[in-house]
């Protein structure tokens, strides 16, 4: 299993869509997952429109899951439960989960710029008690833009919190943050300090609105080169 190879579940959305055209362009190869095998197809279509002799193709989830050793999970927090579930069973044992979910409160039907409670205390930790004891699973690419990812004239500038189980979880993400040019990979400890990152894509959504733009980030201040 190539360690350039990365499965976006949920990659017929538009966050999981521009993390799959950007990792395609930096060479990567890439699985895109979804419930259904069409929609997986018509998404690796209009990449390869895009991208023509790009590497990727299109399974359902499950079998997109087993397939890498990198796996994205790129859905709204309304579908994350369900998508777990169907995965578990397929996650490898040496693989790494990236969680990129924001429990927003426009999942049932709120405001984008709220977040809702979470039992576990954070979408991330959910997932993690989704998945099979010891499995590695990281939060991250929260504060991306969707029309950034998908905008290939420009490219992103900003950081990439990452925040994991364990620290060996969250430096095999430091080469998907760095295939995408000008975004740094911060290491943001410990999987419980998703509860502290994920709002943050709700306080940029207001931003965005307020400024009247698209695609607002972050960048830490301070840290080494």
């Amino acid at each position: 299993m190539s360690g350039r190879r990365v499965a976006v579940l949920g990659g017929t959305g538009d966050e999981g869509f521009g993390l799959a055209l950007r990792w395609a362009r930096a060479g990567y190869e890439v699985v895109i997952g979804s419930r259904r095998q069409e929609r997986a197809d018509e998404a690796v279509a209009r990449l390869q429109e895009r991208l023509p002799g790009a590497a990727v193709s299109g399974m359902e989830n499950a079998a997109a899951a087993s397939s890498a050793r990198q796996i994205v999970v790129t859905v709204p927090y309304s579908g994350q439960a369900e998508m777990y579930r169907a995965i578990s069973e397929h996650v490898a044992a040496d693989a790494v989960v990236v969680d990129c979910t924001v429990p927003v409160a426009a999942a049932v039907g709120g405001k984008a710029t709220r977040v809702l409670g979470v039992w576990e205390g954070s979408a991330a930790q959910q997932a993690h008690a989704l998945l099979p004891k010891g499995t590695l699973l990281v939060g991250a690419f929260h504060t991306l833009a969707a029309s950034a990812l998908n905008d290939l004239e420009e490219d992103l500038e900003g950081d990439v919190l990452v925040c994991g189980t364990r620290k060996e979880a969250r430096e095999r993400v430091r080469d998907l943050v760095e295939a995408i040019p000008r975004l740094r990979w911060v290491d943001a400890g410990p999987l419980e300090n998703a509860r502290l990152i994920e709002p943050i894509t709700s306080l940029l959504i207001g931003i965005n609105h307020r400024y009247k733009v698209d695609r607002a980030g972050i960048a830490i201040t301070g840290l080494p080169s």
